[in-house]
């Protein structure tokens, strides 16, 4: 049984500051948390809720330096527009900080001091690219030149984001930096390094204490720590003029590792909120963290800020990170550089009043398991025949009835209770139980699916009964149907309150309710007959054919635009394509097993480059694939992926291992960048592909 913690801190992953919110971040952590912090409250669980701006990093500084002012400006902006379109949309923090404030410098130094004087950290010189006109130390992103492995260009000091390398600054074919154009020198520097490889030990006994988190958090994890040259030591100091001051003598000019600075944040915010009371929430062995994140940045909440966390010591470290994976939208990656997202605050002004819409659709496609799709298609279906069809059905008809034979006033259960009664006024507390389960595992969509179908029963109640009809024959029978029908609707008022905050309550206003009532979902009467009822609101209204087209179009023009941008700096020469195999027999096609697996976890092969050695569940056992791809994806970036297995390919050792099969892949012939080719959505492992 799950533990019950004394109190619970939840944070949200600290949006950065350098662009406004899209949907692809409330969907990533920011409304799962919020969902899950108002089913707390609602349970009488003593919960914090944390979160704040991250408003340090190389880019900021870059963006500051393309707009002409000043990073300070910059973070002002993006803080205070990020801020308002979190409170316009619901999401319900209690504290929403920043990094940039004078406090929070004043933790995050007081941290950093704590390790340097035990010795944690160790002083290490190495050479780094430094501009000589802009005279600053360049970040591996304000450093670009040609790919050495596709020969694009534009590759960055970390990625080419063309072929999708892991690079370093140093393996760029003529680097320059981004700042001022010039060619970048190598100097020498000293930075701290937090030892993780010493730490690793520590690190590992924390992870393996907690294998029962999501596999793609789990196998991440274990992939950092079991890879071929396994956890190395990190810089947490870098040579930028933005960030935190480094606290100690010898580090003029250098500023905190922003994933040092950024996870302290979380504690700013909750001594922001709490004053001299905030220890219990950080210190407490009887208090529970959960961060909620998305997946690119399992390891730094994973990893890094737990081995700071315990080097400082006195500190409980994270109970649980339920991250999930990536929202695309129209099948394309979300892309804040691009412009290729909806945005926030731009969706609360294209569609007023339409919060619990869109924190509907996006529950129920959250990515939770793996890489999901919003469409704007998709977004009318589910509100037109989910949210206006039986949601807003229901509610609406019971409204209607109740004002029509009784005045607004709730009506009584006059006849005999029937076994159909029974069954619904019984399903109350089934569906609470449901939700609650489900919530407790951090499976949302589940828990909406759950809250949902007590209003689908409410609805085929009202169906089979024909209250409009019955009326004529039996008034008190009638009265009766009504009386159950209505406390279906009182239930849904506490029920959907963490999912659909906006519409639950004006369910309760409808139904006279003045609070969400979580225990009273136990077959308890929610309204008593004679209580008067509120006035009737619509609930959800339909989206039409042209509200829809007008954010296609807008889509439409932001693509055109990226293409024009990109066509401008110079049209890539397509490849010419292989040519089409000798044909086979449908004997020989049929006789291939392909089957729809998950990779759980993932690690280098020592002394071979392009091999990973996968861990591949096939819904019929689990087994381990060697795979050619390790120029193009870290073992991190793979754990939790769908992909297209053949499953009865004959076992071919390799290096020493024996590989049980072959993930089928796409090779774009102008590059040579391979990517995986992926099962349609919703296919679950095992499925065969025929």
């Amino acid at each position: 049984m799950k533990r019950i913690p004394k109190r619970t801190t939840v944070t949200a992953a600290l949006p950065y500051a350098n662009g406004p919110i899209h949907i692809g971040h409330l969907a990533g952590c920011y409304l799962p948390a919020d969902i899950y912090v108002r089913y707390l409250r609602m349970r009488g669980r003593d919960v914090a809720f944390i979160c704040g701006s991250d408003e340090h990093g190389m880019a900021i500084t870059v963006k500051a330096r393309k707009e002409g002012t000043t990073p300070q400006a910059v973070v002002d902006t993006y803080h205070a527009l990020m801020g308002k379109a979190f409170r316009d949309f619901g999401i319900s923090f209690d504290v929403y900080s920043r990094t940039s404030s004078a406090k929070h410098h004043e933790v995050a130094q007081g941290f950093f001091k704590n390790l340097y004087d035990k010795g944690v950290f160790e002083a290490r010189e190495t050479l780094q690219y430094f501009d000589p006109e802009a005279q600053q130390f360049l970040a591996d992103r304000t450093i670009v030149g040609t790919c050495p492995k596709c020969e694009n260009e534009e590759a960055y000091g970390d990625q080419c984001e063309k072929c999708g390398s892991t690079l370093s600054p140093t393996e760029l074919i003529n680097p320059r930096s981004t700042l001022s154009g010039a060619a970048p020198e190598l100097r020498p520097t000293t930075n701290w390094f937090l030892p993780l490889d010493a730490l690793a030990p520590k690190i590992r006994s924390y992870i393996d204490a907690h294998s029962d988190w999501k596999p793609t958090v789990y196998g991440q994890c274990k992939s950092w720590l079991d890879a071929g040259d396994g956890l190395q030591a990190r810089s947490m100091t870098r040579d930028l003029d933005w960030g935190v001051p480094v606290p100690v003598e010898g580090a003029e000019g250098k500023v905190l590792y922003v994933w040092f600075d950024a996870p302290l944040g979380y504690i700013t915010a909750t001594q922001e909120l709490f004053g001299a009371d905030w220890e219990k929430w950080w210190k407490d062995e009887d208090t529970d963290i959960v961060h909620f994140i998305g997946k690119d940045n399992i390891v730094f909440h994973c990893i890094i800020f737990p081995a700071i966390l315990m080097e400082h010591g006195g500190y409980q470290l994270p109970a649980e990170v339920p991250a999930n994976e990536f929202l695309n939208l129209e099948g394309r990656k979300l892309s804040t550089s691009k412009n290729w997202a909806v945005w926030l605050h731009e969706y609360l002004e294209d569609f007023p009043g339409k919060q619990d819409e869109l924190r509907y659709v996006l529950c129920a496609t959250m990515p939770e398991s793996k890489d999901n799709d919003f469409t704007w298609s998709d977004f009318q279906t589910r509100v037109n025949s989910e949210l206006v069809a039986v949601m807003g059905n229901l509610v609406n008809r019971v409204m209607v009835l109740n004002y029509k034979y009784y005045g607004g006033i709730a009506p009584a259960i006059r006849s005999l209770v029937t076994n159909d009664d029974q069954l619904v006024l019984e399903a109350i507390g089934a569906q609470r139980a449901a939700v609650e389960s489900a919530l407790e595992a951090y499976r949302f969509r589940d828990a909406l699916s759950e809250a949902m179908q007590l209003a689908r029963l409410g609805n085929k109640y009202l169906a089979d009964q024909e209250p409009w009809k019955l009326v004529k024959v039996d008034a008190e029978r009638t009265e009766t149907v009504m009386a159950v029908a209505t406390q279906v609707v009182a239930a849904l008022g506490t029920l959907l309150e963490p999912f659909l905050p906006t519409s639950a309550e004006k369910i309760r206003r409808m139904m006279g309710i003045s609070e969400a009532n979580w225990s009273a979902l136990d077959g308890s009467v929610l309204v008593s007959a004679g209580h008067p009822l509120g006035a009737s609101e619509l609930l959800f209204d339909k989206v039409e054919d042209e509200a829809v087209e007008r954010q296609r179009a807008k889509l439409a023009e932001r693509a055109t635009l990226v293409v024009a941008e990109v066509a401008a700096e110079g049209v890539t020469p397509v490849a010419a394509l292989d040519p089409l195999k000798a044909e086979v027999a449908f004997d020989q096609f049929a006789a291939l097993d392909l089957r729809v697996a998950r990779i759980v976890a993932a690690e280098r092969v020592p002394k071979a480059d392009k091999l990973l050695k996968l861990t591949v569940d096939s819904g019929l056992d689990v087994r381990t694939v060697l795979s050619g791809i390790a120029e193009h994806f870290a073992p991190e970036e793979v754990v939790g992926k769908d992909v297209l297995l053949l499953a009865n390919l004959a076992p071919r050792v390799m290096r020493g291992v024996t590989s049980e099969g072959m993930l089928l892949m796409a090779e774009d012939p102008a590059t040579g960048r391979l990517d995986f080719v992926a099962p349609g959505a919703g296919m679950p492992v095992g499925a065969t592909v025929r």
